[in-house]
């Protein structure tokens, strides 16, 4: 996504991390009103290690800033009963074996979702910690992690916010679209479908993004 061409004066430019090509293409379909900060998307690869190296490296100097907001965003697993492909999830942190990053402004991306998927009923909102894991977790690893009391998985947004967090101060985030949950699983016949109504909910949620970016400036903690 470019640059907005006249940003607002001294505002902090804005982050988005995603993991794979699909996430990041449906990111940049997804606008409707330019933002009034430059706004990079971000391709990071898969896994913690190469999320953590490509917001670090993009933090020290490449397109974003120190000052810059970071949002970590793209599909996730599901761990709590009832989830559906398409449901939304917003982390209040975000928590793998390094450690926990807590996340700002839930209340204001919970609430800009919430009118995004107004009049979609099966658009759930979820909200509660997600964990990170190196692997895609399935099985008695998921419902382990689900009595932890995390409600997603995925594999770059507690190394996103950890990478984030440890440049410097700034509000953060994740945001993640619920494509296999535990009565939708990967290897079932419905993954094509709960797929693309994956796909649809992420090109949509630009615009929460942009709100959660103008409300925020506190930063948050890492524990």
């Amino acid at each position: 996504m470019p640059a907005d061409p006249a940003p607002r004066s001294g505002a902090a430019p804005l982050l988005i991390a995603c993991a794979l090509g699909i996430e990041r293409l449906a990111l940049r379909g997804g606008g409707r009103a330019a933002p009034s900060v430059p706004v990079t998307v971000l391709r990071t690869g898969m896994g913690p290690q190469a999320a953590e190296r490509a917001v670090a490296r993009a933090l020290a100097g490449g397109p974003a800033g120190p000052a810059t907001a970071v949002i970590a965003t793209g599909f996730c697993a599901g761990l709590a009963r009832g989830m559906h492909p398409g449901d939304l999830v917003v982390a209040d942190e975000t928590r793998d074996g390094h450690g926990s990053t807590r996340c700002t402004g839930g209340a204001v991306l919970t609430a800009a979702l919430a009118e995004l998927v107004r009049g979609h009923p099966r658009r759930a909102i979820h909200t509660g910690p997600v964990a990170g894991s190196g692997h895609v977790v399935r099985g008695a690893e998921r419902a382990e992690l689900r009595a932890t009391g995390a409600i997603a998985v995925d594999m770059e947004s507690a190394a996103t916010l950890r990478a984030a967090a440890a440049a410097g101060p700034r509000p953060v985030a994740a945001v993640r679209v619920v494509v296999d949950a535990p009565e939708h699983e990967l290897v079932r016949i419905g993954t094509l479908r709960g797929g693309i109504s994956a796909f649809r909910v992420l090109r949509a949620v630009l615009p929460a993004f942009f709100e959660w970016h103008r409300s925020e400036a506190a930063p948050q903690e890492v524990s």
